[in-house]
């Protein structure tokens, strides 16, 4: 299995080959020269699975430079009951991401049991293990840079904590983010771990890590590597929770579902585009946007446009106004046509916008199954209060997206499945006017904003940014 670039000037490169890199060095991103199909009698196979076996069937088809017996190691290492612990009532945290069905045929996919409380942890455990092992291999070294909106730079924190050889650099907002959300980040005391605070929003942080990883000769001398949804393996890995899903919400092979998935940076929304091309019969995937709603306006009308200004929202894992992994999708709508995905990403790196209706690619949308929605303050707030009220269960401001524009796009006979973002507790503040209680949060967890927090507050520099890599690299 070679990959190659999504605007086609990059040399195509096995999957170890990309795996400790971001962007391609065209600037593009890395997607499968072909996605592998799975048959009606492989997937009916795959049926009785647990989720180990799943990640095993599914992701060797995407990884084959990894010999399959290391690669089963690290996927038995990483989905274990230990580190998918944090369950809620009823739910088995042998089964990993256990359906909450709310109702006949409207399901919620638990992807939040694991140590950061967030559906970023599915992967990210996946790829801390993956990075040691070829790192290991290579004795190499590794220089993570990311951003964070929220939730990936503690996951990726806590997946990477103590690794060795590797050391994260991880850019966050200096607003938008809960509490809980930068204590978890803040409070780790790891020496291989660095948290950079920018006085910006989270497109900031993300135009940094584009320009550093852009930087090739600075990428190459510090070994910068990504753990954003940009890198492909991350992609790839939240794509097994698809399948686990569907076969949890089916009864046999013949049934399609849709599901709703609450989108910032196209990352999750991706990862089931990519299941669907590799055969799994997925009827629609919904983009539930918040407020920042550039995804939105675009499966709407044909034109992407991102937005000058990030409106901190109260699900703030979504305030993106600029969606990193739509550019993957956008290959394959337009046929794979690097040349066509250079000029469109040309006009938006220079602050434009493009549109797709004049030469027809915004009508093959429907073929991809992709629809949309946005949702306001007050939509999540009632969300989580009807949730809570009719079925006994609670839910975070992100994942209440996700069910408002799901609910939108429901189809009789069709389950609809949405796909959980985090546990409620790292979002107390908005539980609190919705429902007038607290959340639980483990036991554990109860006073980390109380511990003390290592952090670097910095201007959004990308200069600044690579001279602290340099003077901590060591």
């Amino acid at each position: 299995m070679n990959y190659l670039s999504t605007r086609g000037l990059a040399p195509q490169l096995r999957f170890s080959e990309i795996l400790l890199g971001g962007l391609a060095s065209d600037g593009g991103l890395y997607v499968p020269e072909a996605y592998p199909r799975f048959s009606e009698a492989e997937l009916a196979a795959m049926r009785g699975m647990n989720y180990r076996e799943l990640a095993f069937t599914v992701l060797s088809r995407l990884i084959d430079d990894i010999p399959h017996d290391d690669l089963r190691r690290l996927i038995d290492k990483t989905y274990i009951a230990d580190v998918y612990r944090y369950t809620n009532p009823g739910e088995n945290a042998e089964d990993i991401t256990p359906l909450k069905t709310l109702e006949p045929g409207l399901h919620v996919l638990a992807l939040s049991n694991g140590p950061t409380l967030a559906f970023k942890d599915m992967a990210m455990q996946l790829l801390g293990n993956l990075f040691e092992y070829v790192l290991d291999k290579t004795h190499g070294e590794l220089n993570i840079l990311g951003a964070t909106s929220g939730d990936t730079g503690s996951a990726a924190e806590y997946a990477m904590r103590g690794k060795r050889g590797i050391r994260v650099f991880m850019l966050s907002p200096v607003h938008g983010m809960t509490r809980f959300q930068q204590a978890q980040m803040y409070a780790l005391q790891d020496a291989n771990i660095h948290n950079l605070v920018i006085r910006g929003v989270f497109d900031q942080c993300q135009d940094i890590v584009k320009a550093v990883s852009n930087d090739l000769d600075f990428k190459t001398k510090h070994h910068i590597g990504a753990v954003n949804s940009i890198n492909w393996a991350r992609v790839a890995a939240q794509s097994v929770y698809y399948f686990k899903a569907y076969f949890a919400a089916t009864h046999d092979n013949g049934q399609q579902v849709s599901f709703s998935v609450p989108s910032g940076n196209f990352g999750n929304v991706c990862a089931g585009h990519i299941a669907r091309r590799m055969g799994l019969p997925i009827d629609k995937l919904i983009v539930a946007t918040n407020e920042n709603d550039v995804l939105d306006e675009f499966f709407k009308t044909g034109v992407y446009r991102p937005r000058p200004e990030t409106k901190h929202t109260s699900s703030p894992s979504m305030d993106i106004s600029k969606a990193s992994n739509f550019e993957r999708f956008v290959f394959d709508l337009a046929g794979r046509d690097a040349a066509k995905v250079r000029s469109l990403w040309t006009a938006v790196e220079s602050g434009g916008s493009f549109d797709l209706n004049a030469d027809g690619l915004f009508g093959r949308v429907a073929d991809f199954g992709m629809v949309s929605g946005s949702s306001s303050h007050a939509n999540r707030i009632d969300t989580i209060r009807t949730v809570y009220e009719v079925y006994g269960t609670m839910i975070d401001p992100h994942t209440a997206d996700g069910l408002k524009v799901g609910l939108e796009h429901r189809q009789p006979g069709v389950p609809l499945i949405c796909m959980e973002t985090a546990q409620p507790a790292k979002f107390e503040d908005a539980i609190r006017e919705a429902l007038g209680i607290e959340p639980v949060r483990p036991a554990e967890l109860a006073n980390l904003e109380a511990q003390p927090q290592k952090k670097q507050v910095m201007d959004a520099d990308v200069h600044a940014v690579k001279q602290f890599i340099v003077d901590h690299a060591g």
